[in-house]
C-alpha cells in the first residue's frame, strides 16, 4: 500500500512540485521505499505518491504512471480505469468496503486530496477550523461519520464511491458505483453453505498471500484470525509468523487462545504485552489519526502493528468476520428486541419498571445498560440499535454541552446518520438492515480506519481476507437464521464451517472483542493524567463542555460500580486532539 496526493489549481495560481513534496512528505510513513511527483506542462495538476514496495520491487512501479501516453495515475491499491473519458477529467475512486482512505478540499479555487487530511493542512490555500457538527456526530459514535472529517471544509469519500472533476469547467460529481444487495438469499443446506464459505474463504486468503516481501498475521485468539492463520498455513511452506497482544488484566488477556492456535498451526509466534504506561504514545496516536477518533484499541492495534513491522512488511487479519456473520452481542439483543416487538406492550411496560427496580437497588453498568434497552424499545428499531453502541446519548450530550455552538446542535440528531441506512438497505430484514449499516458505517470509520492508520504508520500493509468484496457479497446471501441461531449462537454458520479445523476450545469460548482495560486504568494508574487534561482550566474542551459534568463522570467511574470508561476515553482523545490541531 502507499499514500497518494494531489493538487489542481483553477485560477492563475501555478502548482509547483514544492508543494506537492511537502504533502508526500507529511505522509511518508505510507511509504518509505520511494517518492515521485509529477506536475503537468501548464502547471495546473499535480500529483504526488510514495510507495511502500510489496510486490514487484523494481523500479516500473514507481508512480506517478503515465498511461497510454494519456493518463498520469497515483494509486492506493486498485486502479480503477475510465479509459473512454475526454482530457482533463481527474477521475478519484474509493474502494467498495473503505479499507483505504481518500480526503479532499474543493473550494472553486483550488482542489487538493491525499490519503491523509494532515497533508492539506500543509496548503496555504486552507485554512484549519474544527468543525463542531462533527464533533457533536463524534461523541455518539466514537468516529466521525463520512463525509465529515471533524476539520472544516474537508471531507472524505465515502466507500464505493468515485469522484469525478472536470478540469476545465471545475464541476464536481460524486456518486456512488457499488452496494451490498441482502436481498438475493440463495436456499442452499448448511453442508452446502459450509463448503462455500470454507472455499471462498480460502480463496480469500491465498490471494492475499502474494508478496515479494516478509508476510505474516495478526492472531488475536478469536474465531476470524485464527481461521485466517489456519487457511494461510495450508499454503506456506515454511511456518506463518504470528503476532499477538497482551494485557496484565486477565479479564482483557486473550494470548491464552493466541497460543492454542500458534502451537495447532506450528506457526512463529511473537508476543507483546501493554501496560499502563503505553498510554505516553496517545498524543502521537492522536496526531495520526486525525480526526477525532475513540476507539480505545488503536493502542494495542499500534503497538502489535509496530511489533509485526520489526520481523514482516505484510500482515493479514480477521477484520470484517463480525459483520459478515454477525458476530457482535448487540445483533442478538437487536433481535429479541425485535421479538419483543413481535409480542405485546405488556412485556415492554413489565421490562420497563422492572430494570428502574433493579437500577434504584444496585447501580452498575449491567443496570444502567438494563434501563437504556428496555427504555429504548417506545423507539423505532434503527434508533434503538443506536442506544446499544452509543457513548454519548442526546440526553447526556445535553447535560455535556455548555457553549451555544454545540447546544444548538442538538437539534441534528446523530442517530439518524446510522438510521438512515437502515432505509436504504436492499432489503426487508431488520437484522439484515442492522448488519449492512454496520458495514457501511461502523466498519469503514471505525474498524478499518483503526487498522489503516495503526498499520500505516509503521509502514506495515495490512490485509483482510474477510473483505474480499466476493466473499461479503456472498455472506449477504446467507439467511440471517443461518448467522445467529436462536438469541445468541452468533456467527453460527462460520463456526460449523470451521469445526475440527480451528479447536472447539477457541472457536465457542465467549467473545471479549480487542478491549482495553481503560476502565481499570483510569481508576489507578492514569487517574491524575486523566483529571489533569480533562478538568485544566485551560482544556479546549472546558470552552465548550461543562467540566462539572466531566468531573461528576470520572467520580461515580472511580467511586461506584458504573463504569464511564468510553465516554471519558472519547473527552480525553477529543482534548488531545485540540491539542494537537488547535492549540
Amino acid at each position: 500500500m502507499c499514500g497518494i496526493a494531489g493538487k489542481i489549481s483553477f485560477d492563475n495560481n501555478s502548482i509547483t512540485t514544492t508543494e506537492i513534496k511537502r504533502m508526500t512528505s507529511v505522509i511518508a510513513h505510507r511509504g518509505p521505499d520511494d517518492e515521485g511527483i509529477w506536475v503537468s506542462k501548464n502547471k495546473k495538476v499535480g500529483l504526488g505518491h510514495r510507495r511502500l514496495s510489496i510486490i514487484d520491487l523494481s523500479k516500473s512501479g514507481h508512480q506517478p504512471m503515465e498511461y497510454l501516453n494519456r493518463y498520469q495515475i497515483v494509486f492506493n491499491g486498485e486502479i480503477y480505469n475510465f479509459q473512454k473519458e475526454k482530457e482533463n477529467i481527474l477521475f478519484c475512486a474509493r474502494d467498495r468496503v473503505g479499507k483505504k482512505p481518500f480526503k479532499y478540499f474543493y473550494d472553486k479555487k483550488v482542489f487538493v486530496f491525499a490519503s491523509e487530511l494532515k497533508a492539506i493542512l500543509t496548503q496555504p490555500e486552507y485554512h484549519k477550523e474544527p468543525d463542531f457538527e462533527a464533533i457533536h456526530h463524534y461523541l455518539t459514535l466514537q468516529y466521525v461519520p463520512a463525509p465529515l472529517t471533524g476539520f472544516k471544509n474537508i471531507f472524505k469519500l465515502e466507500p464505493a464511491h468515485y469522484l469525478k472533476l472536470d478540469i476545465n469547467k471545475n464541476i464536481l460529481i460524486k456518486k456512488g458505483y457499488w452496494r451490498l444487495d441482502y436481498s438475493r438469499k440463495l436456499n442452499l443446506s448448511k453442508k452446502e453453505w459450509q463448503k462455500k464459505i470454507i472455499n471462498k474463504l480460502d480463496e480469500s486468503v491465498k490471494i492475499r498471500m502474494i508478496s515479494d516481501v516478509p508476510l505474516g498475521a495478526f492472531l488475536s485468539g478469536g474465531i476470524d484470525s485464527s481461521a485466517v492463520v489456519g487457511l494461510m498455513s495450508k499454503h506456506s511452506l515454511k511456518p506463518v509468523k504470528t503476532f499477538s497482544i497482551g494485557f496484565e488484566d486477565e479479564k482483557y488477556n486473550e494470548l491464552k487462545y493466541a497460543r492454542i492456535i500458534a502451537d495447532k498451526f506450528k506457526t512463529d509466534h511473537t508476543e507483546f504485552i501493554v501496560k499502563p504506561d503505553a498510554i505516553e504514545v496517545l498524543p502521537m496516536l492522536v496526531k495520526q489519526y486525525e480526526e477525532p477518533y475513540a476507539d480505545s484499541s488503536a493502542l494495542p492495534t499500534y503497538y502489535v502493528s509496530k511489533l509485526t513491522r520489526d520481523f514482516v512488511t505484510v500482515a493479514l487479519n480477521g477484520d470484517g468476520g463480525d459483520e459478515n456473520f454477525a458476530g457482535y452481542d448487540r445483533y442478538s439483543i437487536q433481535k429479541l428486541s425485535l421479538l419483543i416487538d413481535s409480542i405485546n406492550k405488556p412485556v415492554q411496560i413489565i421490562g420497563s419498571s422492572l430494570s428502574k427496580q433493579i437500577h434504584k437497588r444496585a447501580k452498575s453498568t449491567f443496570s444502567e445498560r438494563m434501563l437504556r434497552y428496555f427504555s429504548s424499545l417506545n423507539e423505532e428499531y434503527d434508533h434503538r440499535y443506536v442506544n446499544y453502541i452509543c457513548y454519548f446519548t442526546n440526553t447526556t450530550k445535553a447535560d455535556l454541552y455548555k457553549s451555544n455552538i454545540f447546544t444548538k446542535l442538538l437539534e441534528k440528531d446523530s442517530y439518524q446518520i446510522i438510521a438512515d441506512q437502515f432505509r436504504v438497505a436492499e432489503t426487508k430484514n431488520k437484522l439484515d438492515q442492522t448488519l449492512f449499516s454496520d458495514i457501511v458505517t461502523y466498519l469503514p470509520e471505525d474498524l478499518l480506519a483503526k487498522v489503516d492508520i495503526a498499520t500505516m504508520a509503521v509502514s506495515l500493509e495490512g490485509r483482510s481476507p474477510f473483505l474480499d468484496h466476493e466473499f461479503i457479497e456472498m455472506t449477504a446471501k446467507i439467511p440471517i437464521n443461518l448467522k445467529i441461531k436462536g438469541l445468541n449462537n452468533k456467527k453460527y454458520i462460520l463456526k460449523k464451517a470451521l469445526e475440527g479445523f480451528i479447536p472447539n476450545e477457541v472457536m465457542y469460548r465467549p467473545k471479549k472483542g480487542f478491549g482495553v482495560p481503560i476502565g481499570a486504568w483510569f481508576k489507578e494508574d492514569l487517574d491524575s493524567y486523566l483529571k489533569n487534561i480533562l478538568l485544566s482550566p485551560q482544556a479546549h474542551i472546558a470552552k465548550y463542555f461543562n467540566q462539572s459534568y466531566i468531573r461528576k463522570l470520572i467520580t461515580v467511574h472511580q467511586k461506584t460500580n458504573i463504569s464511564y470508561a468510553y465516554q471519558l476515553w472519547a473527552l480525553l482523545t477529543l482534548e488531545l486532539w485540540f491539542k494537537e490541531y488547535f492549540n
